[in-house]
């Protein structure tokens, strides 16, 4: 496994999700809603039994609430690192044996673990052959409109700027990452949910309640300084904002499939293994490489 990068602090990224917890706030849970309902319809499309299933670190019960009466699942068990009744252990040394479950499922976890690569292979490793990895998680430009206010608002103030939201995979890296791991038939795609707010200060009090605050390895251990937590509320109104005043905050959740590799799984034609002409489609005369078009 891959340790040369260390993103994010892992203990922190546990820290604010137990208190988190520990101060629910009514609503906080939206988008973590929203991608469980996203996961379970696209599930719901593979007409499959899966005898075996975890879900892998969903923050919350919502995803294996809904594939417990789905009729899609056998047995289902639930990983987080808090423990709280699932399966406890380090996202990035999945505990379970290669080759016994037949689904993965994750909703809004993977974007915190410092290798992604890794934890694919693990995942894989881990699915029977034709098992299903099915997951999403924040990506693309996720708070692009608050990572610009606040890197700005702080090099107005201070002249300088520590890093306050993190970076998020980019769809084009994400098929090349399912493949290395090892995955068949990979799928990706993003959806982009945005977010009305009063003000910036309504939103980070709200990334705050779903556990979201920041937890980068190279974060600036000194709290935000008033001036520039105001200057960049002020940035984000300027910039960011509808015609009624409420500010716009971007959420892309990217979702990605795979399957484990099965010889009964539809498989790429070879080359030249075509059973009618191009030419014959389009009314038109094979010439070969070897020949001019036209000549004698």
């Amino acid at each position: 496994m891959n340790q040369a990068i260390r993103l994010f602090d892992q203990d922190l990224v546990l820290a604010h999700r137990r208190r988190a917890l520990r101060r629910a706030v009514n609503g906080a849970d939206f988008l973590l809603r929203a991608a469980v309902d996203d996961l379970a319809d696209r599930l719901a499309a593979v007409k499959r039994h899966f005898a075996v299933a975890v879900d892998l670190a969903t923050p919350l019960p919502l995803l294996a609430e809904r594939l417990l009466v789905s009729d899609q699942v056998g047995a289902l068990f639930r990983f987080d690192p808090l423990g709280g009744g699932a399966i406890r252990g380090d996202l990035e040394a999945l505990p379970f044996r290669d080759g016994s479950l037949d689904l993965v499922v994750s909703s809004l976890a993977l974007h915190w673990v410092n290798d992604l690569p890794g934890v694919l292979a693990q995942i894989r490793r881990a699915l029977k052959p034709d098992g299903l990895f099915l997951a999403n998680f924040l990506g693309g430009e996720t708070l692009h409109e608050l990572r610009e206010s606040l890197t700005a608002a702080e090099a107005d103030v201070t002249g300088g700027a520590s890093p306050r939201v993190a970076p998020f995979a980019e769809l084009r890296d994400l098929g090349a990452l399912l493949q290395r791991a090892g995955f068949a038939l990979p799928v990706i795609d993003q959806d982009r949910l945005t977010v009305r707010y009063a003000n910036a200060i309504d939103l980070m009090r709200d990334l705050r309640a779903m556990g979201a605050a920041n937890a980068l390895h190279e974060r600036s251990h000194r709290p935000l300084r008033r001036e520039v937590l105001f200057r960049a509320a002020a940035l984000y109104a300027e910039r960011f904002s509808d015609p009624d005043g409420r500010i716009r905050a971007s959420f892309d959740i990217v979702s990605l499939s795979g399957w484990a590799p099965d010889e009964s799984q539809q498989k790429p034609l070879r080359p030249g293994s075509a059973k009618a002409r191009l030419a014959d489609a389009l009314g038109t005369t094979e010439t070969s490489s070897g020949e001019k078009a036209g000549g004698s």
